[in-house]
Protein backbone atom coordinates (compact mmCIF):
# COMPACT_ATOMS: atom_id res chain seq x y z
CA UNK A 1 0.00 0.00 0.00
CA UNK A 2 1.24 3.51 -0.76
CA UNK A 3 2.33 5.46 2.30
CA UNK A 4 -0.10 8.30 1.57
CA UNK A 5 -3.03 5.88 1.41
CA UNK A 6 -2.15 4.40 4.81
CA UNK A 7 -2.01 7.91 6.26
CA UNK A 8 -5.38 8.73 4.68
CA UNK A 9 -6.89 5.48 5.98
CA UNK A 10 -5.57 6.17 9.47
CA UNK A 11 -7.07 9.65 9.49
CA UNK A 12 -10.46 8.63 8.05
CA UNK A 13 -11.04 5.22 9.66
CA UNK A 14 -13.22 6.53 12.50
CA UNK A 15 -15.45 8.90 10.46
CA UNK A 16 -15.85 6.25 7.76
CA UNK A 17 -16.64 3.68 10.44
CA UNK A 18 -19.41 5.91 11.79
CA UNK A 19 -20.81 6.34 8.27
CA UNK A 20 -20.77 2.56 7.81
CA UNK A 21 -22.50 2.14 11.18
CA UNK A 22 -25.21 4.62 10.16
CA UNK A 23 -25.78 2.70 6.91
CA UNK A 24 -25.95 -0.51 8.92
CA UNK A 25 -28.63 0.86 11.23
CA UNK A 26 -30.69 2.03 8.26
CA UNK A 27 -30.38 -1.22 6.27
CA UNK A 28 -30.67 -3.63 9.21
CA UNK A 29 -33.66 -5.96 9.26
CA UNK A 30 -33.16 -7.80 12.55
CA UNK A 31 -35.02 -10.91 13.59
CA UNK A 32 -35.20 -12.06 17.20
CA UNK A 33 -32.88 -15.06 16.78
CA UNK A 34 -30.32 -13.22 14.66
CA UNK A 35 -30.40 -10.15 16.88
CA UNK A 36 -29.60 -12.28 19.93
CA UNK A 37 -26.94 -14.27 18.07
CA UNK A 38 -25.32 -11.16 16.64
CA UNK A 39 -25.46 -9.41 20.01
CA UNK A 40 -23.55 -12.33 21.56
CA UNK A 41 -20.90 -12.21 18.82
CA UNK A 42 -20.63 -8.44 19.19
CA UNK A 43 -20.32 -8.79 22.95
CA UNK A 44 -17.35 -11.15 22.46
CA UNK A 45 -15.66 -8.52 20.28
CA UNK A 46 -16.48 -5.79 22.79
CA UNK A 47 -14.98 -7.81 25.64
CA UNK A 48 -11.83 -8.43 23.59
CA UNK A 49 -11.55 -4.69 22.98
CA UNK A 50 -12.07 -3.97 26.70
CA UNK A 51 -9.45 -6.57 27.69
CA UNK A 52 -7.02 -5.08 25.17
CA UNK A 53 -7.52 -1.49 26.33
CA UNK A 54 -6.47 -2.45 29.85
CA UNK A 55 -2.99 -3.35 28.56
CA UNK A 56 -2.41 -0.47 26.16
CA UNK A 57 -0.27 2.44 27.36
CA UNK A 58 -0.08 4.27 24.03
CA UNK A 59 3.36 5.57 23.08
CA UNK A 60 4.76 4.68 26.51
CA UNK A 61 5.57 0.99 26.16
CA UNK A 62 5.00 -1.88 23.77
CA UNK A 63 1.94 -3.86 24.88
CA UNK A 64 2.81 -7.57 24.89
CA UNK A 65 0.66 -8.95 27.73
CA UNK A 66 -2.88 -10.27 27.84
CA UNK A 67 -4.46 -10.33 24.37
CA UNK A 68 -1.30 -8.79 22.88
CA UNK A 69 0.41 -12.13 23.45
CA UNK A 70 -1.96 -13.69 20.88
CA UNK A 71 -2.15 -10.94 18.26
CA UNK A 72 -0.48 -7.57 17.81
CA UNK A 73 -3.85 -5.98 17.05
CA UNK A 74 -6.47 -7.29 19.47
CA UNK A 75 -8.41 -4.01 19.42
CA UNK A 76 -8.88 -4.30 15.66
CA UNK A 77 -9.65 -8.01 15.96
CA UNK A 78 -12.33 -7.10 18.50
CA UNK A 79 -13.71 -4.55 16.04
CA UNK A 80 -13.78 -7.17 13.29
CA UNK A 81 -15.68 -9.57 15.55
CA UNK A 82 -18.10 -6.77 16.43
CA UNK A 83 -18.60 -6.03 12.73
CA UNK A 84 -19.36 -9.68 12.04
CA UNK A 85 -21.81 -9.72 14.94
CA UNK A 86 -23.43 -6.56 13.66
CA UNK A 87 -23.98 -8.07 10.22
CA UNK A 88 -25.59 -11.10 11.86
CA UNK A 89 -27.69 -8.98 14.24
CA UNK A 90 -28.90 -6.78 11.41
CA UNK A 91 -29.56 -9.73 9.10
CA UNK A 92 -27.65 -7.99 6.34
CA UNK A 93 -25.18 -9.86 4.17
CA UNK A 94 -24.66 -6.63 2.20
CA UNK A 95 -23.42 -4.90 5.34
CA UNK A 96 -21.27 -7.92 6.14
CA UNK A 97 -19.57 -7.62 2.74
CA UNK A 98 -19.31 -3.82 3.12
CA UNK A 99 -17.73 -4.19 6.55
CA UNK A 100 -15.26 -6.82 5.31
CA UNK A 101 -14.26 -4.56 2.41
CA UNK A 102 -13.97 -1.58 4.77
CA UNK A 103 -11.79 -3.58 7.12
CA UNK A 104 -9.44 -4.76 4.39
CA UNK A 105 -9.23 -1.40 2.64
CA UNK A 106 -8.94 0.77 5.75
CA UNK A 107 -7.76 -1.21 8.77
CA UNK A 108 -5.21 -3.45 7.06
CA UNK A 109 -3.07 -0.49 5.90
CA UNK A 110 -3.54 1.15 9.30
CA UNK A 111 -2.20 -1.98 11.03
CA UNK A 112 0.83 -2.00 8.72
CA UNK A 113 1.43 1.71 9.36
CA UNK A 114 1.16 1.25 13.12
CA UNK A 115 3.62 -1.66 12.95
CA UNK A 116 6.14 0.65 11.25
CA UNK A 117 5.59 3.24 13.98
CA UNK A 118 6.11 0.67 16.76
CA UNK A 119 9.21 -0.63 15.01
CA UNK A 120 10.67 2.91 15.12
CA UNK A 121 9.50 3.70 18.68
CA UNK A 122 10.46 0.40 20.32
CA UNK A 123 13.15 -1.08 18.05
CA UNK A 124 14.67 -3.51 20.54
CA UNK A 125 11.36 -4.84 21.85
CA UNK A 126 9.30 -4.82 18.66
CA UNK A 127 11.36 -7.07 16.37
CA UNK A 128 11.39 -10.16 18.63
CA UNK A 129 7.74 -9.56 19.50
CA UNK A 130 6.71 -9.22 15.83
CA UNK A 131 8.55 -12.44 14.96
CA UNK A 132 6.51 -14.38 17.53
CA UNK A 133 3.11 -12.69 17.52
CA UNK A 134 1.05 -12.41 14.31
CA UNK A 135 -0.20 -9.07 13.00
CA UNK A 136 -3.90 -9.92 13.17
CA UNK A 137 -5.06 -13.53 13.23
CA UNK A 138 -4.30 -14.91 16.71
CA UNK A 139 -1.68 -17.53 17.31
CA UNK A 140 -2.78 -20.27 19.68
CA UNK A 141 -1.43 -21.20 22.11
CA UNK A 142 -0.34 -17.75 23.05
CA UNK A 143 3.21 -16.53 23.15
CA UNK A 144 4.53 -16.28 26.74
CA UNK A 145 4.01 -12.68 27.73
CA UNK A 146 5.67 -10.28 30.11
CA UNK A 147 4.43 -9.51 33.56
CA UNK A 148 1.92 -6.91 32.46
CA UNK A 149 -1.46 -6.92 34.19
CA UNK A 150 -4.80 -5.53 33.13
CA UNK A 151 -5.22 -1.98 34.43
CA UNK A 152 -8.61 -0.29 34.76
CA UNK A 153 -7.03 3.18 34.56
CA UNK A 154 -5.71 2.28 31.09
CA UNK A 155 -9.15 1.02 30.07
CA UNK A 156 -10.60 4.37 31.12
CA UNK A 157 -7.78 6.42 29.60
CA UNK A 158 -8.24 4.63 26.28
CA UNK A 159 -11.98 5.47 26.52
CA UNK A 160 -13.03 1.96 25.60
CA UNK A 161 -16.29 2.53 27.49
CA UNK A 162 -17.35 4.46 24.39
CA UNK A 163 -17.44 1.17 22.45
CA UNK A 164 -19.64 -0.32 25.18
CA UNK A 165 -21.98 2.66 24.93
CA UNK A 166 -22.13 2.21 21.16
CA UNK A 167 -22.85 -1.50 21.54
CA UNK A 168 -25.73 -0.93 23.96
CA UNK A 169 -27.13 1.87 21.78
CA UNK A 170 -26.99 -0.23 18.61
CA UNK A 171 -28.65 -3.21 20.29
CA UNK A 172 -31.42 -1.03 21.68
CA UNK A 173 -31.94 0.61 18.29
CA UNK A 174 -32.10 -2.77 16.52
CA UNK A 175 -34.48 -4.17 19.12
CA UNK A 176 -36.74 -1.12 18.72
CA UNK A 177 -36.55 -1.38 14.92
CA UNK A 178 -37.49 -5.07 15.11
CA UNK A 179 -40.34 -4.37 17.55
CA UNK A 180 -41.77 -1.56 15.38
CA UNK A 181 -41.75 -3.69 12.23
Amino acid sequence: MPKDYATWASRWRVPLGFALAAAFLILAQPSEVLLLSGAAIMLAGLLLRAWSAGYLAKNQRLATGGPYSYTRNPLYLGSAVMGLGGAVAGRSWIMGVAFAAFFVLVYWPVMKREAQFLRREFPEAFEPYAKQVPLFFPKLPRIPAGREKFQWPLYLKNREYEAATGYVSAMLFLALKMWLR
